[in-house]
């Protein structure tokens, strides 16, 4: 934030607090910016640029219309970059700027700090900004409806990559890379990914690159990255190989804020919560204050509300750790009246949320903290459509039975786990996938359109193994119709 900004004293002042409470982040820089720059901004990703696609100018419009008839309204931005940048919505109350400045120094402590982020791009405003370079040299050689169309195909494959990946050596190596505008244009060997090292030290191939056994020698292995093979193997244009490229590399910078979704937006409400009212809230401002932050996290009656959640829990592991409800001795006591009586007076509760804080991710955080006690005393409870009476309804209350489904909501960040098989299958350079199923059915209609843009980059029919109605099938696709066949 500018220095002459008269926000700018407030903003150090509760920094000191963050810190003084032990929160460790970058350098932070806000920008105050008016609601239709905000939209445009939260359209883009949170980014002040990105290359040129029409789904941000759709994401735009509804974002300034739902604004502008009071149905949402976006009170903070925060991005992932070392410095980090944050904006504050022009106009709002100096009650909500305090509690977005300290809402958004717990999300960079977060992102700092988590290991899950600690493979992502630290530099990665400068790196959008050189994508969007690149994409639009593309569309003055090439044109914008082939470009953008080929934009559409890769977004629809972007969450086909591995994102453990990163933290066993398997994936998202190119995000870290130095940027080299328009690799197409002028290659240059400097910190090429290796999967584009091949490509550019060979000239391109005249004859169909599948015929290649080495392809199914290499893929011995299920590959669990689909871009990251479909970059090795597929017959690219060099320009469609870099937007390839870019598209996978935004995937892998993005994955781990999925990933983290309820912790962070936890861990940014309990921070915020504790600065504002132990530090920056004045008696005048509680009752505004209070109005903003329960409407943050009340329930809502469609779909989990991942503040809600996240704050909780973390208060809860926060009260368990300082009364010593936790271990064997807690775990073996059956005695409801011992457990709800029970306070060894430890104090480890701060020092377990940081330690938490550190280490987990939305699925071991549920894991290990969603607990039954827990469960009862939120009220949590699953709910469905009930097709006979045309209703939603409330489903179970069980406990298994809830943590079961929001382990099964949140594994590979909700997206179904695909992995290569075979790069010539049949011998006949064909593509072999197989969908890892793990109870719940793929969309037939989207399995079927996602065919079909991995026939336009593999140039060859696409097999793709799955459970449809509960028995093995494999659906195909050939270029012209599709195909399913039970096995």
């Amino acid at each position: 934030m500018n220095s002459n900004h008269h926000l700018y004293p407030l903003q150090k002042r509760i920094e000191g607090w963050a810190r003084d409470y032990g929160l460790d982040f970058f350098d932070l820089i806000f920008e105050v910016v008016d609601y239709r720059k905000m939209n445009e901004v939260a359209a883009y990703g949170g980014f002040p640029v990105r290359y040129p696609h029409w789904r941000f100018g759709m994401a735009f419009e509804k974002m300034f219309k739902s604004h502008t008839y009071g149905l949402s309204m976006i009170y903070e931005l925060v991005i992932n970059n070392d410095p980090a940048y944050a904006y504050l919505l022009e106009g709002n109350s100096l009650v909500i700027q305090k509690m977005v400045m300290a809402h958004v120094m717990a999300h960079v402590d977060f992102f700092k700090n988590n290991f899950f982020f600690s493979s992502t791009n630290r530099k990665m405003v400068d790196e959008m900004a050189n994508h969007a370079v690149r994409v639009r040299r593309f569309m003055e050689r090439h044109g914008v409806d082939e470009v953008e169309s080929f934009i559409d195909t890769c977004l629809s494959l972007e969450n086909l990559i591995d994102i453990h990946g990163p933290y066993r050596g398997g994936g998202g190596e190119s995000a870290q890379q130095e940027s080299v505008p328009d690799r197409a244009e002028q290659p240059s060997m400097r910190a090429e990914p290796r999967y584009l090292r091949s490509f550019l030290e060979q000239p391109e191939p005249t004859e169909s690159p599948y015929k290649d056994q080495s392809v199914q020698e290499e893929e011995a292995e299920p590959e669990g990255d689909l871009l990251a093979f479909l970059l090795r193997h597929a017959p690219l244009k060099p320009w469609q190989r870099n937007v390839l490229e870019i598209v996978r590399d935004e995937a892998y910078y993005f994955a781990p804020q999925m990933m983290t979704k309820i912790m962070n937006e936890g861990w940014a409400t309990y921070w915020h919560t504790k600065i504002m009212t132990e530090r920056a809230l004045v008696d005048s401002e509680l009752v505004d204050y209070a109005d903003v932050t329960s409407g943050v996290t009340a329930s809502s009656g469609v779909q989990l509300n991942p503040y809600r959640l996240g704050v909780a829990l973390f208060e809860d592991i926060e009260d368990r750790w300082n009364k010593g409800r936790f271990g064997k001795e807690w775990e073996d006591c059956s005695d409801w009246s011992v457990r709800a009586s029970w306070d060894h007076k430890l104090g480890l509760g701060l020092e377990k949320i940081f330690e938490v804080r550190r280490f987990y991710n939305d699925i071991t955080f549920i894991d290990d903290f969603f607990t039954e006690d827990f469960c009862r005393r939120h009220k949590f409870f699953n709910f469905g459509y009930n097709a006979k009476h045309d209703r939603w309804e409330i489903e179970s209350r069980r406990f298994g039975e809830i943590k079961e489904r929001l382990l099964g909501m949140l594994t590979n960040a909700g997206n179904p786990r695909i992995v290569v098989l075979d790069g010539n299958y049949h011998n006949r350079g064909e593509l072999l996938l197989e969908h890892l199923f793990e109870g719940t059915e793929l969309k037939l209609d989207e399995a079927q359109a996602t065919l079909e843009n991995l026939v336009r980059i593999w140039n060859r029919p696409v097999h793709l193994r799955t459970v449809i109605q509960e028995r093995e099938a494999v659906l195909s696709y050939d270029g012209h119709s599709h195909q399913e066949q039970a096995i």
